[in-house]
């Protein structure tokens, strides 16, 4: 009889485990993955940057829009001052739209670039449920890029993007199908891979361990989009990437951890050209805030080296 009892017990402990497990799946894959429409990280009014925000409203904008994966998608579309065929995809980081790029958008146009800003999937005037972290957005940045070289087969275009863009753009540089017109990428403060950067802010923001709660993210993401969190890296694109590429990340930056630059930088593939700028003192996608000069000219001396 106590052999029973003492079953039941250890029974009912267990059905209490799981359902805690399964509520708590739930939860965190709604933070990290289905869409919110409060966007995050808008440049602040006290930014040494802002002049940059208030000058790239005052630019004449155009809208683009494309179909891909079943969704449509939209974009701004900037000329640049005196007409090129030079342009840059601005690609923007988690839980943002096109609209919290805007001062590296005023800052491509100064450079003399035409630009163009698209909403990710599952943001701003994009379609879309999920967050998919650059897996399926690397597909979309291509065929951004395949629009602009259709509207203008001299295109010349560079693919930037901030955190989760920056993943998007790295992981976008592996794929065989990336057009010949994109000559270069430049990432700001991405992350290695899915995986590592979740199990990371789990642990950093809620003290949840990999095991169980990230792995059952990681399958109700795979059951509702597709694909595990290791299924995205950037280490794996980056083995693969031929076009020369500028990694920049904050020294103090505790969101991506600065470790990831480092793992970035010695993955790409031998021979590719590469640099590095690390920004002293630079918290998460604040290189540019921190050191506007610096970020400019490194910046700029890239893109005219490589595009």
């Amino acid at each position: 009889m106590k052999k029973k009892h003492f079953i039941r017990w250890i029974v009912g402990i267990l059905a209490v485990l799981v359902i805690i497990d399964f509520g708590a799946t739930l939860y965190f894959y709604q933070v990290a993955a289905i869409r919110n429409d409060k966007p995050v990280g808008q440049v602040a009014k006290t930014s040494p940057n802002y002049s940059l925000v208030q000058q790239f409203d005052k630019l004449d904008k155009s809208t683009k829009t494309l179909s891909n994966g079943g969704l449509k998608l939209d974009a701004w579309y900037v000329p640049a001052a005196v007409k090129t065929n030079k342009t840059v995809i601005v690609v923007h980081g988690f839980r943002q739209d096109k609209s919290a790029m805007r001062m590296y958008g005023e800052l491509f146009h100064q450079l003399g670039y035409n630009v163009l800003i698209p909403d990710n999937r599952g943001a701003g005037d994009s379609q879309g449920q999920f967050i998919s972290y650059g897996y399926y957005d690397k597909t979309d940045v291509i065929a951004w890029a395949n629009l602009l070289t259709k509207e203008n087969p001299q295109s010349s275009i560079t693919l930037y993007g901030l955190s989760m863009g920056a993943a998007t753009v790295m992981m976008a540089s592996g794929q065989s199908n990336l057009p010949s017109s994109v000559k270069n990428i430049i990432e700001d403060c991405g992350y290695s891979n899915v995986w590592d950067e979740i199990t990371y802010q789990g642990w950093s923001g809620y003290h949840v361990p990999a095991f169980p709660i990230v792995y059952g993210v990681s399958l109700e993401n795979k059951i509702r989009q597709g694909w595990f969190f290791q299924d995205a890296s950037s280490l794996t694109a980056l083995a693969k990437d031929k076009l020369p590429i500028l990694f920049i990340h904050g020294s103090k930056d505790t969101y991506v951890p600065t470790s990831m630059v480092y793992q970035n930088y010695d993955a790409v593939k031998k021979g590719t050209p590469k640099a590095l700028l690390v920004v002293k003192g630079a918290a998460h996608a604040k290189s540019f805030e921190t050191n506007p000069s610096l970020y400019r000219k490194t910046v700029a001396d890239f893109m005219e080296k490589y595009n």
